[in-house]
């Protein structure tokens, strides 16, 4: 059995030991390997395999009852981190292989040899062993949450309930795309300002390091005062050329350690997130897209059986935004004391009044559910088009902000020459 089944039995060093020889195991490098060899029956087949090494290799063929075994090594698989993709492209694969007709072993199977990924192979090797070891697909699951959140656990665990698996891993893979999709709008959104920025720092930098300096050379020979525009351009190169390691090491080191007190501290997470909803342009996204994500998942979780209660356990992290998430589980107090989920949300004041009617309109008309998936909809439609916009309306403002930028050190740096000109 897994050492994921046996936490309850183990110490905390135990189970931390545990977890790091997992890691190490998801971590190696695998190498495929074409063979041939002869079966029981003595005829001559041949395949292609993927283990740790060639001793590897030889007793998983030799489990097979194959003899005389050649092998001849391809090449070397490297692995790669388990990315929420590879998980969104797992689900898709096992419901369409479960729809096929396919038991869930042997379409887990399928799904591992052909993965490109070996830690990602390895996962589902592991999730196979703790089946065959008498768990339920979904505890197997639970044995990895830095993969399969509680989410995808629980909904798991609602198809196998229920006998419609398929169809709920179909409804998981649905929503993990969208998600994907999503978050992905999200990092365009955001990262393209972000790289236009650095460039405009890098040039800047540039100037103040290597075009400045020469130019004070020049200056130096005139031996007459310089404007204040001047002065003030190579007081800023001074510095900049005296702590340019400083300089580009600084915004390094903060993120780094903005990062590891995200970790640690609550309250400076809690404030990141406000301060990301309250941002001009960027806040309105972020906001809309915690919107979507918070009704697709309660949508997609109450639509698959699930209790509202339990529903918002799961949906509480969805949002990715810690204000909404200390929102749920306020609504999920109030509704387990009988509030209905429409009041529970309008006394939060994060969700406009077209997503509390629509909820309500749904909660009377017994199609929450629906009404959900219509808002995350909408939303998601909302997002593209904040997007769209931003795209167009930020590419010309970056382009201004670099010019004026450039322009003002241009001047500055010719100032002088102009001064000598009427001088003379």
């Amino acid at each position: 059995m897994s050492s994921y089944n046996n936490k309850n039995q183990t110490s905390p060093s135990d189970d931390k030991l545990n977890k790091a020889k997992i890691k190490l195991a998801l971590g190696s490098t695998e190498i495929d390997y074409l063979w041939k060899a002869r079966n029981v029956e003595g005829a001559f087949i041949n395949g292609e395999i993927r283990a740790k090494n060639e001793k590897e290799a030889m007793k998983i063929l030799q489990k097979q009852q194959l003899m005389s075994i050649e092998l001849k090594k391809i090449r070397t698989v490297r692995p790669r981190k388990i990315s929420r993709k590879d998980i969104a492209y797992f689900t898709r694969q096992l419901s369409t292989l479960l729809k096929a007709g396919l038991p869930l072993m042997q379409a887990m199977d399928i799904i591992s040899r052909g993965h490109e990924n070996p830690a990602f192979s390895r996962l589902i090797n592991d999730v196979k062993l703790n089946i065959q070891s008498g768990s339920s697909f979904a505890n197997s699951l639970r044995a990895h949450p830095d993969y399969f959140d509680t989410l995808y656990c629980n909904l798991v665990e609602s198809g196998e309930q229920t006998g419609v698996l398929d169809n709920l891993l179909e409804r998981l893979a649905t929503y993990l795309e969208k998600n994907l999709a999503m978050i992905s709008k999200l990092k365009k959104a955001m990262i393209y300002p972000i790289f236009i920025l650095a460039v405009v720092f890098i040039i800047v930098v540039g100037l103040m390091v290597f075009i400045i300096p020469t130019f004070k050379e020049i200056f130096a020979s005139f031996g007459a005062e310089l404007p204040a525009p001047t002065l003030i351009i190579m007081s800023i190169s001074d510095f900049v050329v005296r702590y340019i390691w400083l300089i580009l090491a600084a915004p390094i080191v903060m993120i780094f350690v903005l990062k590891a007190q995200l970790k640690r501290s609550e309250k400076l997470r809690e404030a990141k997130d406000k301060m990301m909803l309250s941002l001009p342009i960027f806040g309105s996204i972020i906001r809309k897209a915690a919107i979507a994500r918070w009704s697709r998942t309660l949508g997609t979780m109450f639509s698959s059986g699930i209790p509202i209660v339990e529903s918002l356990e799961s949906v509480a992290g969805a949002s990715g935004n810690i204000n909404y998430e200390k929102a749920t589980y306020n609504i999920q107090s109030d509704v387990t004391k009988g509030t209905s989920l429409t009041v529970a949300m309008r006394a939060t004041q994060l969700f406009p009044n077209m997503v509390t009617q629509m909820v309500a309109s749904g909660e009377e008309s017994g199609a929450l559910d629906s009404m959900l998936n219509k808002v995350g909809d909408f939303y998601e439609e909302e997002v593209d088009t904040s997007i769209a916009s931003l795209s167009t309306l930020i590419e010309p403002l970056l382009i201004v902000i670099l010019g004026v930028i450039i322009c003002t050190i241009l001047v500055a740096l010719y100032l002088p020459f102009f001064s000598i000109g009427k001088a003379f």
